[in-house]
């Protein structure tokens, strides 16, 4: 069995709860990532950022007139994050990962280890186990065609001339 360890996004990018909502912007914006783990200063996790979550924030009719902006430059992480997270552990097989962000339709699972956030597994990261699949057996049904061709004997025409 794969291990979710050897799958998973290691050392993602993380925030802060005191973080605010731009921050959680830009780095998702810059580094292209639609997920980021919220912890504390000892890596434990407190709770996750998804784009979804920044842009529903966002929304001038969903924001409060008192202390906050439309940049979201007030509004801290802990306001928005989604608190009770689920994860799994590093050891975890790759296969449990899947069935459960398929049957919830999330988008990531953070990994854990020793209680602190070590890793991220993604859709992106199954799309890309996907294409690797794929490609093997692509691969293996070329090799099963070239070993069907070596089999076979293909008579000498004789010179007729």
């Amino acid at each position: 069995m794969i291990g979710v360890d050897e799958m998973m996004t290691p050392d993602p990018y993380t925030l802060r709860e005191s973080d605010s909502l731009h921050d959680a912007w830009r780095v998702m914006t810059e580094k292209r990532i639609r997920h980021i783990p919220v912890t504390d200063d000892a890596g434990h996790l407190l709770g996750l950022v998804t784009q979804r979550d920044v842009l529903a924030a966002t929304d001038p009719s969903t924001l409060s007139s008192e202390g906050s902006d439309v940049n979201g430059s007030k509004i801290p992480l802990s306001d928005i994050m989604i608190k009770d997270v689920v994860t799994i552990h590093q050891s975890d097989h790759l296969r449990q990962a899947a069935l459960y962000m398929q049957s919830h339709k999330h988008g990531c699972v953070p990994v854990l280890a020793d209680d602190r956030l070590v890793g991220i597994i993604t859709d992106s990261d199954f799309v890309s186990i996907a294409i690797n699949l794929l490609e093997q057996v692509e691969l293996l049904e070329e090799q099963a065609d070239e070993d069907i061709m070596d089999d076979v004997e293909i008579p000498e025409l004789e010179d007729m001339g």
